[in-house]
């Protein structure tokens, strides 16, 4: 314990008043967000507020990535909103722990390592489709409730002053830089409209006016729900689904933090702290969470670089609950949501705009796809497996249409048929109509030195075109495979007959009447 926290404190290169100031301001960026996700999700502000609390102390000790900042998100927000409408809150507690179980698995069993499967336009997508989603939920900021529950858009003056200080926020925060940099901009710009709307009185949306913030400290909670296999039934598929979506956006945002600051962080130690981070949340009431890109992107533009901003941020939400409610509460929303523009504004991967002529046109389809299912499902998760899907699929069809056979018959009348590109499921139809059996002499030799078999599909190929031959009583030899595609065929050796060509010194030449097959 004491080497942990000495690496956790140790002196480092960071500006320690830099790490402080970041924290504070995601402090205060997390607390409409948690309100704003809890409402969301059906249950009272203050469990969003300790799940944040609780998921950002714990990812920032233990974390894979310094600097990333977790709490309660919108992707679990939107999931957990039938559990808790249909079974009540004591099941979606259940439901957390699960997920941070099944998390801690897979940071167990090293998986994290799959998110380097995500293509580069999957992660534009990805990164495009969020930066929209965060400016398109500050919208609701200019909607108001009427007395009789209509919501409409705001008008006249209250429009006006909201705008004005939208506008303000965003100009601190992108021009302050320019002049100082000794305090992260987008905290002077909080605490400078704030001051501006106490002092000058203007009548605007402030923090209080979501919910109250006030509260106790976090208390231990066993879930109220019967231990048997109909809750597990219930939990299960809410479970995985947050488990995956949290992972995902974890580990995308881990990447994007990584491009950003030039380090690297560890996926698997990430997904071993969100899943500890979740199953602590659910025994303390929490509606559970992952890693928020908006809120990390705010802290490294402010400077923070280490687990000490995150830390900070965390307990700086805590004391906002037990003792700065008051004070928090006269925040404006006007000056969040022009921090929130500004995050949008930032995240945004403009540069991909520019390569739409210059990039294949698959890639831009699924940036597109990806942004998209963002936009409009808010499902990141989703978004993001069809993204790599579409990727998948591209890439065996151009793959498929590699494989090719360059045709000889030697001067002892051996045919040679030298294969180049992959032999696998999408290829293995193309490989079969490069043969001719009934024409080609008795014994002809492929050669695999420019090719490999990947997988049963390419196995099963070489079954069917040895099998020809064997018919037409013709033997089929092979040359130069691989030491991969070696091991495939030994593996289904009960299956087909392999002939390696005796200038293959690494390979035993098979003299046995089975079924001949070449690969």
């Amino acid at each position: 314990m004491t080497q942990m926290f000495y690496r956790l404190f140790k002196p480092t290169q960071v500006n320690l008043k830099d790490e402080v100031l970041s924290g504070l301001t995601v402090a205060l960026a997390l607390v409409p967000e948690a309100v704003a996700f809890s409402l969301i999700a059906g249950v009272s502000p203050l469990v969003g507020l300790y799940s944040a609390f609780i998921i950002g102390l714990i990812t920032a000790i233990m974390g894979g990535r310094p600097g990333m900042i977790s709490g309660a998100t919108g992707a679990i927000a939107v999931v957990i909103v039938a559990l808790v409408a249909q079974h009540g809150v004591e099941y979606l507690f259940a439901a957390v722990v699960l997920m941070g179980l099944i998390q801690v698995v897979v940071g167990v069993l090293k998986l994290g390592k799959l998110i380097r499967l995500v293509p580069h336009p999957v992660m534009f997508g990805f990164v495009n489709g969020l930066a929209i989603v965060i400016a398109m939920s500050q919208l609701d900021q200019f909607k108001f409730t009427t007395p009789d529950g209509a919501i409409e858009w705001m008008s006249g003056n209250p429009l006006y002053i909201m705008l004005g200080l939208v506008i303000l926020t965003m100009a601190i925060i992108k021009y302050l830089p320019k002049l100082t940099t000794a305090v992260p901009s987008a905290l002077v710009a909080i605490l400078a409209v704030t001051l501006i709307v106490i002092f000058v009185g203007f009548d605007t949306r402030t923090v209080g006016d979501l919910a109250s913030i006030s509260g106790g400290l976090p208390e231990f909670h066993l879930p109220m729900v019967p231990l048997n296999l109909d809750t597990l039934m219930i939990i299960l598929p809410y479970s995985a689904i947050m488990a995956g979506i949290g992972l995902i956006e974890s580990l995308l945002t881990l990447t994007l933090i990584d491009e950003i600051t030039e380090t690297r962080g560890h996926g698997n130690k990430e997904c071993i702290a969100q899943g500890v981070a979740n199953v602590t949340t659910g025994f303390f009431g929490g509606m559970g969470g992952c890693a928020m890109i908006g809120q990390s992107l705010i802290n490294v533009n402010a400077g923070g670089r280490s687990r000490i901003s995150g830390i900070v941020a965390s307990l700086g939400l805590l004391a906002f609950i037990l003792f700065l409610s008051t004070y928090i509460e006269m925040v404006p929303m006007a000056a969040l949501v022009g921090l929130m523009f500004m995050v949008a504004i930032g995240t945004f991967e403009w540069a991909s705009l520019k390569v739409f002529r210059k990039v294949p046109a698959h890639d831009v389809f699924v940036m597109v796809v990806v942004t998209l299912i963002t936009v409009l499902l808010h499902n990141l998760a989703l978004a993001v497996l069809i993204g790599v899907v579409i990727s998948a699929l591209v890439f065996s069809w151009q793959n498929a249409k590699r494989i090719r056979a360059r045709k000889y018959v030697d001067e002892n009348g051996l045919k040679h048929y030298e294969m180049y590109g992959p032999l696998f499921f999408a290829s293995a139809m193309a490989f079969g109509q490069k043969f001719d059996p009934i024409n080609d002499p008795d014994e002809i030799i492929i050669d695999f030195q420019e090719s490999r078999i990947v997988d049963h599909s390419g196995i099963d190929a070489i079954h069917k075109v040895t099998e020809r031959y064997h018919k037409l009583g013709k033997t089929v030899y092979i040359r130069h495979l691989s030491s991969s595609s070696k091991v495939l065929l030994e593996k289904a050796e009960t299956i087909i007959n392999v002939n390696y060509t005796d200038d293959d010194p690494s390979f035993k030449i098979v003299f046995e009447n089975r079924q001949k097959v070449s690969s």
